[in-house]
């Protein structure tokens, strides 16, 4: 089946699905067990009501379950078993050899490098960038070449900054922009995507680049929400730009910029694309969910690379409980 056809016939039987459903599930309530007439209507009222909103919310939490808890139910088991012992349970002996593995403590140191590097970085540049594109008059050009990397998939973009960072023997035409700059500036090709440690930080670039544009857009819809008495009041008083960025605008959007830090976080624990893609874990760029990919897919050991998994989850759930609290709190 040609996929467009494919795809209109999944949206037209899901859609028809859910619309069908609901009407069915509404005739049920109205009609069959809950029915609005007889001696009993108040007390079919209220049960209908009380149980209506279960009903609709039923496919999502089924959805939920079937595609989130379960799954994590089945990797936490998995990663107590071992398939060499035909999946016998072995309690934390995968834990055990996950921690003995030098690759896993590459993985976390990059991975906590990456945690400092890119939230920060991204998060600063999109504020930079907020507060400049609205003081230019071609400032909405600008954000959308700023925010046009959000468009490219995680591996388009690893593609373009390999190019980038393309290497050529020496005397042939360098076709990579950095060892072209390189050159032209006296010196001798490099393989840049082997240099350790700073190959870690060309593909944090990549992320930064792609990151910049989400924290433009947030930031800059805070920093317009900054009530305009607050910074005349502050250009009364003496203030000078740098003073009302600082201590005026900053001050009032600090909510704002740690949740756009906590959500670019959250991308940061999950990297994988752009390390499968650029160096593939090699030359010490090794992270936490390439490391599990290559254990699962490659090494075929279900019970480390499930252990492995669990590891990022455990780094990732604090940040999205504290997202999910900060958000109710926000709308009190």
């Amino acid at each position: 089946m040609h996929p467009a056809l494919q795809a209109v016939l999944t949206i037209v039987i899901g859609l028809g699905g859910c619309i069908g459903y609901f009407w069915f599930s509404n005739q049920l309530f109205d009609k069959v067990l809950f029915p609005a007439r007889g001696p009993n209507i108040g007390r079919n009222i209220r049960r209908a009501e009380m149980i209506r909103p279960w009903l609709f919310l039923f496919p999502a939490i089924f959805a939920l379950g079937l595609y989130l808890a379960y799954p994590v139910v089945a990797t936490f088991w998995l990663s107590l078993t071992d398939r060499d012992q035909g999946g016998a349970f072995v309690g934390l002996a995968n834990y055990q050899q996950m921690l003995r593995e030098a690759k896993f403590w590459e993985a976390i140191r990059n991975n906590m490098l990456w945690l400092v590097v890119v939230p920060a970085a991204s998060t600063a540049f999109g504020l930079l960038a907020a507060q400049l594109t609205d003081r230019i008059s071609w400032g909405n050009i600008a954000k959308s070449l700023i925010f046009m990397p959000m468009a490219i998939s995680f591996v388009g973009a690893s593609v373009i900054w390999k190019l980038v960072y393309d290497f050529r023997p020496i005397g042939q035409e360098q076709i990579g922009i950095l060892n072209a700059f390189w050159v032209w500036l006296g010196g001798e090709p490099q393989t840049w995507l082997t240099i350790t440690p700073w190959n870690n930080f060309l593909l944090m670039v990549v992320l930064i680049w792609i990151q910049t544009g989400f924290a433009m857009v947030i930031l800059g819809a805070a920093l317009r929400g900054i009530p305009e008495e607050t910074v005349e009041a502050a250009i009364v008083d003496g203030a000078n730009p740098f003073q009302i960025f600082f201590k005026i605008k900053v001050p009032q959007i600090r909510s704002t910029i740690v949740v756009v830090w906590t959500t670019i976080t959250l991308v940061v624990l999950k990297i994988f694309d752009i390390v499968l893609a650029m160096t593939n874990g090699q030359w010490q760029t090794q992270v936490l969910a390439n490391y599990m990919y290559d254990k699962l897919f490659r090494a075929f050991d279900w019970g480390v690379g499930s252990a492995a998994a669990m590891v990022i989850m455990l780094l990732v759930s604090p940040i999205l409980v504290w997202n999910v609290i900060n958000a109710r709190r926000e709308m009190r």
